[in-house]
């Protein structure tokens, strides 16, 4: 039934919850998971005013993304699970559908960070996104 399974994480314990589902169901349906890391990549303003210093720190974020998916896949790999890694950049929710479609996903498999009320409403809610624009089927795990 699934082929291809995207599986966004943002390098937190809670987004993380996600990989023993997806694992088990890669292994269930002998598909392949691509493991998607967004990172977010601020504005120079925010940074340094100092275009060398903003240069710098942005090659960092996306060295530190692309190692932590490269992690994360050899870790699949140990437990015989078929992964890929992929880095982008981009509005998060945006990012991770286009990656769905450009990867010819299945399914979306993700953690909710379950924020609710105020929080939710400042900060927006990327599985909701998710939920309601993807063109495939959506897994949210929470992590409690």
């Amino acid at each position: 039934m699934y082929k291809k399974i995207l599986v966004p994480l943002d390098g937190s314990e809670m987004a993380e919850a996600v990989l023993p589902h997806a694992e088990a169901l890669a292994k269930l349906e002998n598909a392949e998971l691509v493991i998607l890391r967004v990172p977010i990549i601020p504005a120079g303003e925010y940074i340094s005013l100092d275009p060398l210093v903003t240069a710098t720190i942005r090659n960092d974020i996306r060295e530190e993304a692309t190692k932590y998916v490269n992690e994360t896949v050899n870790k699949l790999a140990k437990d015989h699970v078929k992964a890929t890694g992929l880095t982008r950049e981009g509005p998060v929710p945006d990012t991770i559908l286009e990656a769905a479609e450009q990867t010819h996903a299945d399914l979306i498999a993700m953690s909710t960070h379950g924020r609710t009320g105020i929080k939710r409403w400042l900060m927006g809610s990327v599985a909701d996104k998710i939920v309601h624009h993807a063109h495939i089927p959506v897994m949210l795990i929470h992590p409690n």
